[in-house]
């Protein structure tokens, strides 16, 4: 089952030039999406004045070389290896949702332009899905800041989780499809159906979601050790020698 290429599987009724015209399609929204983004939030206005009001106040001249070595921590630390996040559970969650969604993503797109059965990709997707649904749901029912700091239930919804949600139900009703599709299992088309439906919601809401957000957390991250780099520290005061601590020192506080 893992190494068969459930889009080649699909009825003759879903010719290939139609699920290619459709990842096309998704593409297309998440591109123009994001634009919509930038314009009506202003974030790439934002980050050049944020640029430039740190670079007129710098304590501290850096040169290519150190821009480059920020680039690089940034990209290593920070992007690839999710270095804000300070609680390792929050952080193994979401590498496991961010590399499992990049491998769904990528194998999807292979697969479905070259519908090929005997390649590795039908296992990276499966691997991907998993990884998603393993991250997302452990982060949704017990990581979450309104769940595990608040107390709040893990069903209550707000417009904020339209991104996770939205990707686990896609990455759900995928691998429940794959599963009747390749094994005859009957209600397949039922589940290629809402896994369409899921689909389209992930990426045609990019703007009412934090779908973006992966393109703008480097940049904002970047930034950031810039203005540290260069001695401004965006207006924040330096850290306390002995920082004042709250609660407990035998009870370690629950936050995110």
């Amino acid at each position: 089952m893992l190494a068969i290429n459930p889009f080649a599987a699909l009825p003759a009724t879903i010719p290939p030039a139609v699920m290619q015209a459709y990842v096309v399609a998704m593409i297309v929204l998440v591109a123009a999406g994001t634009l919509f983004d930038i314009l009506h939030k202003g974030s790439a206005r934002y980050f050049f004045d944020n640029w430039r009001r740190s670079k007129g106040r710098a304590r501290n001249e850096l040169g290519s070389g150190a821009l480059a070595s920020i680039a690089v921590r940034t990209a290593v630390v920070d992007v690839l290896a999710s270095g804000e996040f300070c609680s390792a559970r929050r952080r193994v969650a979401h590498l496991l949702t961010m590399y499992g969604f990049l491998l769904y993503v990528v194998s999807t797109v292979v697969m479905v332009f070259s519908r090929s059965t005997s390649d590795i990709w039908p296992h990276l997707w499966w691997l991907g899905g998993v990884m998603v649904c393993v991250g997302g749901y452990w982060f949704w029912f017990f990581i979450r800041a309104d769940v595990a700091a608040e107390g709040n239930s893990p069903l209550r919804l707000m417009r904020a989780d339209l991104f996770v949600l939205s990707l686990l139900a896609s990455v759900t009703f995928g691998l429940i499809w794959a599963f009747l599709q390749v094994n005859g299992g009957g209600g397949a088309m039922v589940f290629f159906a809402l896994y369409i439906l899921a689909t389209t919601v992930l990426f045609g809401s990019v703007p009412w979601s934090k779908f973006a957000h992966m393109f703008f957390k480097p940049a904002a991250a970047f930034e950031k050790r810039m203005s540290l780099a260069n001695g401004t520290r965006a207006n924040l005061p330096g850290p306390a020698d002995k920082p004042e601590q709250f609660g407990s020192a035998r009870t370690a506080p629950r936050h995110y």
